[in-house]
């Protein structure tokens, strides 16, 4: 699934049994494979900031292996 980054920004991240987990406020992507790693709840700013930075990015990013869909909203499937 083709979609420009700048696509991704603002929209809002609901799972496929309806729970909202907020909005994409910033990336990481993995540059080695041309592609997006994670979408972040928060400004990657703030989670760099933190002591506990792994941890805060565990609790505030969705992998983006769980995207099943994007349009208006981004459909991610629920995490095991």
């Amino acid at each position: 699934m083709a979609v420009l980054l700048s696509d991704l920004y603002g929209k809002e991240i609901i799972t496929t049994t309806g729970k909202i987990l907020g909005k994409v406020e910033d990336l990481i992507i993995d540059f080695e494979h041309g592609a997006v790693h994670s979408l972040l709840l928060t400004k990657i700013d703030n989670i760099i900031r933190s002591e506990k930075t792994p941890d805060m990015i565990n609790k505030n990013s969705v992998n983006y292996t769980r995207v099943k869909s994007v349009s208006e909203t981004i459909i991610v499937g629920v995490s095991k």
